[in-house]
């Protein structure tokens, strides 16, 4: 079975409603990114970083999964899919998607402040001060801030060194280390990159480029596979 690895970004959720990231003025829902995204951030103010990231849990609670997520999902009818996202939301699981890489943590996860290993399932969406890990310490959202190192990367490498196609959706490749996950995917390999924004890339034989939305991309990249290259 021909094997796909997906690398997703912000730009499929945010067609199911979820705010990307960090807008062009550097702000997050009226935060500066660095409040509510950094370990200095953390330790200013936990109070504000726990209800920052309960929003966020709010917000995805509602949200559905879109064509794009479906699309992606459906593809496990016939080939292995393995998607590596940089999104914290868990709309590829929703959508049905059974291998995930969470590049830059799970929302619906949180961690022990104290021992990176104890890592808990969230019940609900709402964290507070004073809620405490097996050790007795605060337990903070399983998110990957700025400035932090990113503990899936190397398993996200190797599933790009083994695809036989690599698709890459909604995301501009400007956050590494996610965006050099591209140049461990072998020169043979079939790559498709999907975003209304596309991002500058080497021409190569193998590169196949649609400048539109995941909802409807995916879906292209999909009967192109299945029917143009046969796999």
């Amino acid at each position: 079975m021909k094997k796909i690895v997906v690398l997703s970004g912000a730009g499929i959720s945010a067609e199911s409603g979820i705010r990307t990231f960090r807008d062009a003025d550097g702000l997050w829902e009226g935060h500066d990114v660095m409040e509510v995204a950094s370990p200095a951030g953390w330790k200013k103010d936990r109070a504000l970083v726990l209800d920052f990231y309960n929003q966020r849990r709010k917000q995805a609670l509602a949200a559905q999964p879109n064509a794009g997520h479906l699309e992606l999902a459906q593809l496990e009818q016939d080939y292995e899919v393995v998607v590596v996202t940089q999104n914290v939301d868990n709309l590829h699981e929703k959508a049905g998607s059974s291998q995930v890489i969470h590049l830059h943590g799970e929302l619906f996860k949180v961690r022990s402040t104290i021992d990176e290993s104890l890592v808990y399932d969230l019940d609900g969406w709402e964290m507070n001060l004073g809620d405490r890990c097996d050790k007795g310490s605060q337990l903070r959202p399983h998110i990957v801030w700025f400035g932090e190192m990113v503990p899936m990367m190397e398993e996200a490498v190797r599933e790009a060194m083994t695809a036989d196609v690599f698709i890459v959706v909604g995301t501009s490749l400007a956050v590494y280390p996610a965006a050099g996950l591209i140049n461990y995917v072998g020169a043979e390999v079939p790559k498709f990159v999907i975003d209304p924004n596309m991002p500058p890339l080497p021409a190569s034989d193998n590169l196949y480029l649609y400048p539109e939305k995941a909802t409807t991309g995916v879906k292209k990249v999909a009967a192109y596979l299945r029917e143009s290259l046969k796999l």
